[in-house]
């Protein structure tokens, strides 16, 4: 039997690499690989789906899910996971340095519905005790007017989210007009130094004590099939989540390789063993269980936000062929 063809829409990770230049073959398949910025991809494939297999927005997916749209099959494969404590911006000349203190005040986020946010609004409220609906939220591109929502929102409890489409989040928080950005791209001015910083400092000390307190490992995007594509090959969802396991792999035996300099970056090996060490397992884990924690409190802190309509068990976004494996 030939292989399919299937085209497929991931960002340049070197975790994914291996699969992207045909190193790592998906068994069955034939691919063609589109490469480009992760917004247009998010934008393209939520509006469109002009393509088989794609990254994807977790909050999209499962905001899709939750309203009963059953056009995309999710695979346990986390590509991009970062910590959200450096996506906090203030005015440089902010008195505020805590997230407790964020009640009564206004925030601007580029979207409600965007991954990255769901987690800095989850730490506002689960881990500083400030009441999400005492917060006057709103809606704009961090940089540019006109960014919208891409999904359809069910905000419940006194949450208040007002649409801004003729000016930016950066501007409007150089003007005084917000007290705080929640950003997963860093505003304009904050990396020209001009006049925005971030509200934690030493972010990636509060990000390790979170990991620590939570054993939360945020993560942003997932691996998507088209559902007709997913009914018409089974296969498909467990091939290729084994063949991005085994180019993840590879990308971990690279970074530990104390014998050449595979990444620009100095001592890169000793700092993958110590992420190792605090996160467990292999650093990068993928499937459903490993993660446990980190998708107990997304799809809990997503409906609580009125991202999802419905809370989602985390097993319900994936593909019943990912969940298991058979054993010899």
């Amino acid at each position: 039997m030939p292989n399919i063809p299937i085209t497929l829409a991931l960002s340049e990770y070197d975790h994914v690499r291996d699969v992207l230049d045909g190193t790592v073959p998906v068994p069955g398949a034939d691919l063609t690989v589109l490469r480009m910025p992760v917004e247009e991809i998010f934008y393209r494939f939520t509006f469109h789906r002009e393509w088989d297999v794609s990254e994807m927005s977790f909050a999209k997916v499962i905001s899709l899910m939750s309203q009963g749209d059953d056009t995309l099959v999710a695979i346990p494969v986390f590509v991009s996971r970062m910590f959200r404590h450096s996506s906090f911006y203030v005015r440089s000349d902010s008195e505020l340095t805590d997230p407790s203190q964020l009640a009564g005040k206004r925030i601007g986020v580029p979207e409600w519905a965007q991954t990255a946010a769901i987690y800095s609004r989850g730490i506002i409220a689960h881990r500083y005790g400030v009441d999400l609906s005492s917060i006057d939220w709103f809606q704009a591109g961090v940089n540019d007017p006109g960014r919208v929502e891409k999904v359809k929102l069910d905000l419940r409890g006194g949450l208040r989210l007002t649409p801004v489409k003729d000016r930016s989040l950066s501007q409007m928080l150089l003007d005084g007009d917000l007290d705080v950005v929640l950003s997963a791209r860093p505003p304009a001015p904050f990396l020209e130094n001009r006049g925005i910083r971030r509200l934690f400092a030493d972010y990636r000390s509060e990000e390790e004590r979170f990991l620590r307190d939570t054993g939360i490992f945020p993560i942003m995007h997932v691996v998507v099939i088209r559902r007709e594509v997913y009914d018409r090959h089974r296969w498909l969802a467990l091939n290729l989540m084994k063949a991005l396991e085994t180019a993840r792999d590879r990308s971990l035996t690279r970074m530990s390789d104390i014998t050449l300099s595979y990444f620009p970056v100095p001592w890169i090996a000793e700092r993958a063993r110590a992420a190792r060490e605090m996160i467990g397992g292999d650093g990068w884990p993928y499937g459903v269980e490993d993660n446990r924690a980190t998708l107990d409190a997304f799809t809990t802190w997503a409906y609580e936000q009125g991202v999802c309509h419905r809370k989602l068990d985390p097993a319900e976004i994936f593909a019943p062929e990912t969940r298991s494996r058979f054993k010899v």
